[in-house]
């Protein structure tokens, strides 16, 4: 999604607009899965807790987000992102009253540590950009955490089709208020659909299966190789420099996030 991203604010689109089209093309073909599987939409209580998690988590995270990557550097966005487990876990303890364990207290030093050392000395993001970058890690914790509260009835392809509608929702609002600025290339525009199908729609479909097949534990431990493959497509595609100390800071959050979930795996 970096990589797209990028491509797609060079063809003068901002970001309000590309989130626009990124949820309004993902909830309609997720509304076309639904109709398919006739997944049973959520109610009541849930409904109300799915549509706060679409326009305020997901609308929050997806605009922090975008907005890192218009001031920092693809590779360094993405391994901000990944502070958001040890956020999970502080967030847990804080809120929740959750005990954290040994393992999790580690992982929450290496992932804080690791992070220092990806920022470094700011040399490919400005500290606003760094700042949302961390930010979006905070609202998707949030957003993480709030979905773990969801009532057993909430499916995950009938939730998935509501929070992108939401969001959709936030941003067509936002659209109408103040404009939208279109891709100017084809180039933008095949981006913005390439973010909606591929780092959305499928995305969320191929996680469900894998979910499905693996359990939580083990999904989430290959679904922190994102980064790194971030970042070797960042310095492949858009040039970005690697450096030692970024790839160790990378490498202590990715650790963090596997030493989370073996603490999981344990408790």
């Amino acid at each position: 999604m970096p990589i797209f991203g990028r491509v797609a604010f060079a063809s003068g689109v901002d970001t309000p607009t590309l989130l626009l089209l990124r949820f309004s093309l993902a909830s309609a073909l997720m509304w076309l899965v639904v109709a398919a599987r006739r997944a049973r939409l959520p109610r009541g209580k849930g409904l109300a807790m799915v549509v706060a998690m679409g326009a305020v988590g997901y609308a929050g995270q997806a605009f922090c987000y975008f907005t890192a990557l218009s001031l920092a550097s693809a590779g360094l966005v993405a391994l901000l992102l990944y502070l958001y487990p040890a956020l999970v876990a502080l967030l847990s303890r804080l809120v929740l009253h959750h005990a954290l364990k040994p393992l999790q207290l580690v992982a929450v030093a290496m992932a804080l540590g690791g992070s220092l050392l990806t920022v470094g000395r700011v040399g490919s993001g400005s500290a606003l950009g760094i700042f949302f970058a961390m930010l979006g890690a905070l609202v998707y914790a949030c957003y993480i955490l709030t979905g773990s509260r969801l009532p057993r009835d909430v499916t995950p392809t009938a939730s998935a089709a509501v929070v992108t509608s939401s969001a959709a929702a936030v941003y067509a609002a936002l659209a109408a208020a103040r404009g939208v600025h279109l891709p100017a290339t084809a180039a933008g525009w095949g981006a913005v659909g390439a973010i909606a199908v591929v780092c959305t729609v499928l995305a969320i479909a191929f996680f469900l299966a894998g979910l499905e097949r693996l359990g939580a534990v083990r999904a989430s431990v290959y679904s922190a190789v994102e980064p790194a493959f971030t970042l070797l497509l960042a310095a492949v595609v858009l040039g970005e420099e690697v450096t030692l100390l970024r790839l160790i800071g990378g490498a202590l959050i990715l650790a963090a996030v596997v030493v989370l979930a073996r603490a999981d795996a344990r408790g």
